[in-house]
């Protein structure tokens, strides 16, 4: 009786995260280059600083991708929606600021060249590629070739020991790459921006307010960054290797690729229960994030405050107005 008892607590604890509705996200954001995006739910906007201290600004109206296609309400499939919608978002935002960052001349004068900016979209979707291709060879070839000469030099030939191994390996590697990028001073730049929004995120989910005051006084560590989302991709995807049966070193890679979309649904189901739930789930889910946050956040100056509630501000402005694109440099 007892062992049936515990099987259906832990069946209903699976099974909570999908019949549970949609959530309301009401805030987020990313750090860009000299800039911040900031989202509401049917609204974003990014604010950059320009190299004349000016900050330029371009709002858009959008739509949740559930609400065009109700399909993608569905488990699992939710959650490619959602991060498909923030990636696109993410290159608009990143191209959006890269013009306006490197735009202007010496003298100040602004270089808009139709040219310049095709060449732009063309390498942006080159940089896309080229990350995804680095994605799958640094996260998945180099862990799973390293396990494999593992388990050949030190007779490692338990599946579960195995997994185990590819997934400690590819954490190692990122948590290396991302300790390396630290340390440039581009991306400290990067990470003071990526603290800047989540202090004006914080104030003004605590607040109601988005001034420069709050904002200060807010931490810049928060439960939803995406490194946290990173973190449970890792830990899920360790799990779902364990069910793969093959032996070849090229159908192990092969499934681990094609494996990617169910591995992201599955961490963006996980992550939105335990957002939903804010208890003990949350906080083991959260606090690995946060520990993290001290190296790819750091405390932003005033003026990257105020291009972050600049975004913000621009952000909600335009979810109020519903009102389609408006662009103000």
């Amino acid at each position: 009786m007892k062992t049936f008892l515990y099987f259906r607590r832990a069946a209903r604890l699976l099974l909570l995260p999908f019949v549970q509705g949609a959530e309301e996200v009401l805030v987020g954001g990313q750090a860009v280059i000299e800039g911040v995006m900031m989202r509401s739910p049917h609204a974003f906007a990014v604010a950059v600083r320009k190299p004349s201290g000016a900050i330029a600004v371009s709002q858009r109206s959008l739509s949740r991708p559930s609400e065009k296609h109700p399909w993608l309400k569905l488990p699992f499939l939710r959650g490619l929606g959602v991060l498909g919608q923030a990636m696109a978002l993410g290159m608009r935002a990143l191209r959006y600021s890269s013009q306006e960052a490197f735009n202007e001349s010496e003298t100040g004068v602004a270089e808009k060249q139709t040219g310049k900016a095709e060449a732009g979209n063309w390498l942006l979707w080159l940089n896309l590629i080229l990350s995804l291709g680095f994605f799958i060879v640094f996260y998945k070839f180099l862990p799973l070739y390293a396990a494999t000469w593992i388990s050949r030099h030190a007779a490692l030939h338990n599946f579960i020991m195995f997994n185990l191994a590819d997934g400690i390996i590819r954490l190692v590697l990122f948590l290396g790459l991302l300790i390396a990028l630290a340390q440039a001073k581009e991306m400290k730049r990067v990470f003071e921006y990526h603290g800047a929004e989540h202090k004006v995120v914080w104030a003004f989910e605590k607040t109601g307010r988005m001034d420069l005051q709050e904002a200060r006084q807010a931490t810049r560590f928060h439960p939803r960054c995406g490194t946290s989302f990173l973190l449970v991709v890792m830990v899920i995807a360790l799990v779902v290797y364990l069910f793969i049966p093959f032996q070849a070193f090229l159908w192990k890679l092969v499934t681990r690729i094609l494996l990617l979309p169910v591995i992201a649904g599955a961490s963006y189901e996980f992550i939105r229960y335990a957002a939903k739930s804010q208890g003990w789930v949350w906080r083991c889910a959260s606090q690995p994030g946060l520990w993290l946050q001290r190296v790819t956040t750091r405390e932003p100056d005033d003026s990257q405050l105020e291009t972050a509630i600049k975004a913000l501000e621009s952000a909600m402005e335009l979810e109020k107005a519903r009102g389609g694109e408006l662009v103000v440099a």
